[in-house]
């Protein structure tokens, strides 16, 4: 899904930027998730991805890798730099807090997909996935 290959730095790169398409990564490996378990109505997909990419599901899900010790040293370095990114607007629904743990969650997703490192990105999304929807079934 590249057209082509970054030519830039990729440890130097805007975390904000990396955020930005760690955003949408995020949104495929959900949709890809749902439609994979049989929800193909439109508007069910849609309620039903709000609740994985929300904010506040993002910064629950990223503070459960890092409490697991999942993230490697340089994705936790690339987490804080979009943790502490200065984005200019936080969302009206959500404290700073969840705000800026989840724009670091997405950077990391940034930064991984980037790289092409695929096999990670997997398992980062796995845990995720499987961490937020334990989370909202109450387990």
């Amino acid at each position: 899904m590249k057209i082509i290959d970054p030519t830039i730095d990729l440890t130097q790169v805007n975390a904000l930027a990396l955020a930005y398409m760690g955003d949408s990564v995020l949104d495929m490996y959900v949709r890809y998730f749902l439609i994979a378990k049989g929800k193909v109505r439109p508007h069910q997909l849609h309620v039903e991805a709000t609740k994985y990419v929300s904010a506040k599901a993002q910064a629950n899900a990223v503070r459960y890798l890092i409490e697991e010790q999942f993230l490697t040293e340089q994705e936790m370095a690339v987490f804080k730099r979009g943790r502490n990114a200065k984005s200019g607007t936080i969302p009206k629904n959500t404290d700073l807090n969840t705000y800026r743990y989840s724009t670091g969650f997405e950077a990391v997703l940034g930064f991984l997909y980037f790289q092409g490192n695929n096999e990670r990105l997997d398992k980062m999304m796995t845990k995720a996935i499987y961490f937020i929807e334990n989370e909202r079934k109450g387990g």
